[in-house]
């Protein structure tokens, strides 16, 4: 079984910026794919940002160029970092892990997740 646990969400200014990081526990994290979502309020789930084990690294439009996920050197820990924040970035952020099959999609296990408020 993993778990996994967000932090860093909070209130920013637009402009700003923020980071998150989700731990996951479990011997088989490290070896996980693992992604962040997002859900803005009366909005579907959608997806922020992805990476392997291996290294790949997939991004959403919306975030190309502002946004940067990266995993520790263990693989356990996910980070996104988040800058030029503007008031569409708000929303509650998941973190999302399970085995990589070659697709990116939602995988089994998630955190509670984190909110970050954009606003002035």
């Amino acid at each position: 079984q993993v778990q996994l646990v967000e932090s860093g969400g909070g209130l920013v200014q637009p402009g700003g910026s923020l980071g998150l990081s989700c731990e996951a526990s479990g011997s088989s994290a490290r070896f996980f794919a693992m992604a962040w979502y997002r859900q803005a309020p009366g909005k579907q789930r959608e997806l922020v940002a992805h990476s392997t084990a291996n290294g790949r690294q997939d991004y959403a439009d919306f975030v190309k160029g502002r946004f940067s996920i990266s995993r520790d050197n263990a693989g356990s820990i996910l980070y996104l970092q988040m800058r030029s924040l503007n008031s569409e970035d708000t929303a509650v952020y998941y973190c999302n892990a399970g085995p990589w099959t070659g697709t990116v999609r939602e995988y089994q296990f998630w955190g509670q997740g984190t909110q970050v408020t954009v606003s002035s």
